[in-house]
């Protein structure tokens, strides 16, 4: 049970919602549970979620004149141009807390290719949770 936990709160977490993955992780890492298995059910969780972000910037544009919508044209804007400028590669920060999320609607906004998208996502989002649980069970293992 703990495994889905962790993968619908990664899940969640790489979409707008609140959640925080990574202090479940470590939680769980303390509980002992696989190390290994964490890291990869807390990734795939977290990349599905920005593939649906994703698919949200395919779909975006058709929305952008309701009156709900979350950003102006100008804002649109920007972060299309932010985008240009930067490439696909600025989705190695989209494991960053508040960029991450937008980043990851932009590419798909942007038309980034699925599979470049899933490669680089992923890359970025498996790094963090390793650093994170190499500082967490280090952490354990070399208390201060």
């Amino acid at each position: 049970m703990a495994y889905i936990t962790l993968f619908a709160v990664a899940f969640g977490a790489a979409t707008i919602l609140p959640l925080q993955s990574e202090a479940m992780l470590a939680g769980l890492l303390l509980a002992d549970y696989t190390p290994a298995l964490l890291v990869l059910v807390a990734s795939a969780g977290n990349v599905l979620g920005s593939v649906i972000n994703w698919l949200i910037g395919r779909q975006i544009e058709r929305f952008k004149h309701r009156r709900w919508f979350p950003a102006n044209d100008a804002q649109l804007r920007r972060a299309q141009s932010w985008y240009q400028r930067h490439g696909k590669w600025s989705l190695l920060l989209s494991w960053i807390p508040i960029i991450g999320d937008p980043l990851t609607i932009i590419a798909g906004v942007m038309r980034e290719p699925l599979p470049i998208f899933v490669i680089l996502v992923t890359a970025a989002k498996v790094g963090r949770y390793i650093v994170l649980a190499t500082i967490v069970l280090g952490a354990e293992v070399h208390p201060l």
